[in-house]
């Protein structure tokens, strides 16, 4: 019986071992990029690249649409690409999306480029990280260097150099159709199936000049998600999303400021204040803008203070505005600040601050009312003669008092200062006895 078992034992070690030794069926590794270019993007299809690699998969499927984004991400992305070992397909899809400006290069990078119907790219002509015009000498350089990637990416793909370069020197936009009879893609598909199809059987030239033949039809498609961790980033990146927490946490720490020990607005400030910093860390951020949004809260309490009748705190708002329209550097309008999140974020802030300063000023100004200094004014009645000191009745207790003159006991008497457990009062006025006689 035990012999058996040791056989038995043995048996199953063998076939753990055997299918250890088979290789993984190969699959092919998707991604899908629906946003911006930026730092997250770069690092999502960095880290698809290499857990293809790390698998052994026949390829990776890029589905794209991105209105553009930023240059430095872009040619990361694009680097990535040509040294992939894995072949890389980068397909625009679903129809009506885009693969624009930054979105052209990554395409025309790909072994092989697809688009599905009622797409469209192209659009690369660079612009200033503000959008706004560049001077001669730098426009030069900028679309030079742009036209050279492309260039020699488009070379080594096999593809319509000319006409790329066009759409980076004169900002041509190609439709799917177009883009095929010009040879910027390779083909044009319905779905990841249909593609898959057109291309079984044909080579692929890659990067290095070797020439590959994909058969992907009835491979296994395996999703490849962003971590939490990405979608968190890819989140607060958006401009707008980074400038609301930036704007927030500054309320909340200049509230806590103004109501020390308060702890929930200094830790909510804190939280927002560190999450913006984390997003505008891997964006273009302009730091004179910043200045401005912290500027903004100064004229705030200045407006609360000195009461300008508005004219300081609709220059809060204004510059709280102008610094978030301002806060991001970016190619496109997709990753700037939009006119409208400035709007509602500056306007409700404002009237908020200065709401909330006016009465921290107010409460400031008002006379204290509690403690040893609340008695000081308080009209109190003495309940034995003082000459000088004796004792006075005030706020219902019974204080030890002296008096600059002799104070017969029953008469009203007004507290002047307080020296320790000692009051230093003096006679009430006529005006003054009317409440005293209540006390007696």
């Amino acid at each position: 019986m035990r012999f058996s078992f040791t056989h038995r034992i043995v048996f199953r070690c063998l076939i753990l071992l055997c299918t250890l030794a088979i290789p993984s069926t190969a699959q092919v590794l998707k991604i899908v990029v629906n946003d911006t270019i930026h730092p997250i993007t770069d690092e999502y299809i960095g880290r698809a690249i290499a857990q293809a690699e790390a698998d052994k998969d026949k390829a990776l499927l890029i589905e794209i649409s991105t209105p553009g984004g930023l240059l430095e991400s872009t040619r990361d992305i694009v680097q990535k690409i040509l040294a992939s070992k894995v072949p890389v397909i980068v397909y625009v899809a679903p129809s009506g999306s885009r693969s624009a400006s930054a979105g052209f290069f990554i395409l025309e990078s790909a072994d092989v480029a697809a688009m599905a119907p009622g797409t469209n790219t192209g659009a690369a002509h660079p612009v200033t990280i503000t959008g706004g015009k560049m001077d001669d000498v730098m426009k030069q350089k900028i679309e030079n260097d742009s036209a050279a990637l492309m260039r020699s990416v488009v070379g080594k793909r096999g593809r319509n150099v000319e006409v790329a370069e066009s759409g980076v020197r004169q900002s041509k936009s190609f439709t799917e159709q177009e883009a095929l009879s010009d040879h910027l893609v390779d083909y044009v598909a319905s779905s990841d199936e249909d593609l898959f199809k057109q291309m079984a059987g044909k080579p692929v030239k890659r990067f290095d000049g070797q020439s590959v033949t994909l058969n992907l039809v009835g491979e296994p498609v395996r999703p490849f998600e962003l971590t939490l961790r990405e979608r968190i980033l890819a989140y607060i990146m958006d401009p707008n999303v980074a400038f609301i927490l930036l704007a927030i946490g500054a309320m909340a720490l200049y509230a806590e400021f103004n109501h020390p020990g308060a702890v929930i607005p200094g830790v909510v400030g804190l939280v927002f204040i560190v999450l913006a910093i984390f997003a505008l860390n891997l964006l273009p951020v302009r730091f004179a803008a910043v200045v401005l949004i912290f500027l903004a809260f100064a004229l705030f309490a200045l407006e609360a203070k000195f009461a300008t009748h508005g004219v300081l705190g609709i220059g809060g708002i204004a510059a709280l505005t102008i610094g978030g329209l301002l806060l991001v550097d970016a190619p496109i309008p997709e990753m700037r600040v939009r006119l409208w999140t400035a709007l509602a974020v500056s306007v409700p802030l404002g009237l908020i601050t200065i709401f909330l300063m006016g009465i921290a000023l107010k409460a400031r100004a008002n006379k204290v009312v509690t403690g040893i200094q609340g008695l000081i004014g308080e009209t109190g009645v003495a309940e034995t003669t003082l000459a000088p000191r004796g004792k006075v009745f005030v706020h219902g207790e019974l204080w030890d008092a002296v008096a600059p003159t002799t104070v017969p006991a029953g008469q009203p008497v007004v507290v002047r200062k307080v020296d320790g457990l000692e009051l230093e009062v003096e006679p009430a006025p006529a005006r003054e006895r009317a409440p005293a006689s209540i006390l007696t």
